[in-house]
């Protein structure tokens, strides 16, 4: 064990990863339909491995848990701009409703266990997961009218409840949101995550990685031209106008591929490779001739690109509109995939009006796109890379916004380097989503950020926690705790099925995200989205964690004002 204690003070970050490591493979850990998951197991693994007395900076959990937030704000952005209506109110009364069955109970635990200020506050901080409970009630107590030395022992105690109580603060809202309340409600967290998602996209389902969309609307088929139809001796151009949307890419005679424009003549025996929607080219077969296989050997190379529409001229037209002023000669072989408007899929109708910054995806050879580029807009490029000056923008202007301090009926506040990073990521998100050349973060990218910064934070809370924790429960008993475990779950059922069935928030992930919003539980929240598997929960929780943050700041100095008990 000296050896181990030496190796973990020579090398803390060893100690960190092997959290990381076995806190996932205890995730696994599976009974009935409750898995443990892998941020609750490194949680819990960084509290046992923690008793070595490993010392990390804090400010690696600080730096890292707003990577994770920025990543999150990032990819629910777009989302959360759309959903700011009379809707969220509803929200916004459930945060608000969490805090104060939170704070009731708080004072409850310290009235009838005879808790003194610093203790009741650190039970609030710990069991309601709101750090900076820890500050302003720590001001509070500094300003009260008692001996220095009842102050010092009263922010001691404010410290110490604090680290009995948030173990499970953290770990309590995990179990509420990822096994007890999906299997009373009988939910399928992920199945209505691609639900929600679904609605969100404007009906388009979600695309797990490795899958593809099967049903392609556009395709490219081959057809020998035939003596018993009509189409020997037809010009190129004469041979698409018998279709509503069709090109000819590519030509073969004798095996051998010609060059082709519009006035080209078709002969009997050619092989012609035919672009179009699927119900076009169903009927091609009575036009050329028969459907042939691919001749081998041949490459017929069509591109996919995003554009951006920028020219005035087509702003405020329809796609049809905008199809009759380009002409037949600039679309030809150019082919709509989808529209996008802020990240929310259209509709692809003739009468869908484009405004400016709207994206389509368009397909054909690189010929053919280009002329349609450069009527529209600009492409957006199809590579995966990170915008790094937006990045270290963004993350530097969510540091600085969660340095801002305010005051809300004389008490100050701030947000925090996580809250300001969530506020800086939904910005930029939302940017990326009204001018897609701006502020790229690949989807790889942004998940990584999110899963691989909230397991440090997490691991490190773990470890740095763990020590304090086991040492107090043993100096105060189990009553502090048990008192924390009544704090963290009992605002969870109240304001559950009050906003359930009073405020009518029934969407299993809306719910589920007001619920640790409300509460500002972090770890609570990073579990959903594990669930989740995708950004859903981004909204409900952006909203209701930004109330619970300044209502539970402010419930540190109340508390010490309410409770009269001094150490």
């Amino acid at each position: 064990m000296e050896y181990i204690d030496r190796f973990f003070d020579a090398q803390p970050f060893v100690a960190l990863f092997i959290t990381i490591a076995l806190g996932y493979l205890a995730g696994k850990f599976r009974v009935g339909r409750f898995v443990l998951g892998g941020i609750a197991g490194t949680l819990l693994v960084g509290v046992a491995i923690g008793q070595f007395g490993i010392q990390l900076d804090a400010g690696i959990k600080n730096i890292f848990f707003a990577l994770f937030i920025y990543a999150v704000g990032y990819q629910g952005g777009p989302q959360f701009f759309r959903a700011l209506n009379l809707k969220s109110l509803n929200q916004l009364l459930s945060a608000f409703v969490m805090c104060l069955v939170g704070l009731i109970c708080v004072l409850a635990a310290a009235w009838t266990f005879d808790l003194d200020r610093g203790t009741a506050a650190g039970l609030a901080a710990g069991g309601l997961t709101q750090s900076a409970i820890i500050g302003t009630a720590g001001d509070a107590i500094a300003k009260l009218d008692v001996s220095p030395e009842q102050i010092k022992t009263m922010q001691t105690n404010v410290a110490v409840g604090y680290a009995v109580c948030y173990i499970f603060g953290s770990l309590g809202p995990i179990i509420m949101v990822s096994w007890f309340f999906p299997m009373i409600m009988k939910w399928d967290i992920r199945q209505e995550a691609i639900k929600l998602a679904k609605q969100m996209s404007g009906g388009q389902g979600e695309i797990e990685a490795g899958q593809f969309n099967a049903a392609r609307p556009i395709d490219t088929r081959f057809f020998q031209v035939g003596g018993s139809t009509n189409a020997d001796g037809k010009t190129v151009s004469e041979i698409e106008g018998s279709f509503n949307h069709a090109a000819i890419e590519a030509m073969l005679r004798d095996g051998h591929r010609l060059d082709i424009d519009s006035s080209a003549l078709i002969r009997t025996g050619d092989i012609v490779a035919l672009t179009g929607r699927v119900a076009d080219l169903d009927q091609a077969s009575t036009v050329l001739g028969e459907e042939v296989a691919p001749p081998d050997g041949l490459e017929l190379i069509e591109e996919k690109r995003e554009v951006i529409l920028a020219n005035r001229q087509f702003v405020g037209k329809t796609l049809y509109e905008i199809q009759v002023a380009l002409g037949d000669d600039t679309t030809r072989g150019v082919f709509i995939l989808s529209a996008q408007r802020m990240g929310q899929t259209l509709p692809l109708q003739r009468n869908l009006e484009l405004h400016r910054g709207d994206e389509l995806v368009i397909t054909g050879n690189s010929k053919d796109l280009d002329r349609v580029e450069r009527s529209l807009g600009y492409q957006i490029s199809a590579a995966a890379v990170t915008d790094f000056i937006a990045f270290g923008a963004g993350m530097a202007l969510g540091i600085l916004i969660g340095m801002v301090e305010f005051k809300v009926w004389g008490i100050p506040v701030t947000v925090g380097a996580g809250g300001g990073c969530l506020l800086s990521g939904l910005l930029f998100g939302w940017l990326r989503s009204v001018h897609p050349s701006f502020a790229a973060l690949p989807s790889g990218a942004s998940n990584f950020l999110r899963d691989f910064g909230l397991a440090v934070f997490v691991g490190v809370v773990g470890i740095t926690a763990g020590p304090q924790a086991i040492v107090t429960i043993k100096q105060y008993g189990v009553t502090l705790f048990l008192l924390g475990v009544c704090v963290t779950i009992i605002p969870q059922l109240i304001v559950f099925f009050f906003s359930y069935y009073v405020l009518r928030i029934q969407n299993p992930i809306e719910a589920l995200g007001c619920l640790v919003g409300g509460r500002s539980a972090n770890p609570g929240f990073a579990a959903l989205l594990d669930k989740a598997g995708n950004a859903t929960p981004v909204v409900s929780f952006t909203i209701t964690y930004a109330v619970a943050n300044v209502f539970l700041t402010l419930w540190g100095p109340l508390i010490v004002g309410i409770v009269t008990k001094n150490a």
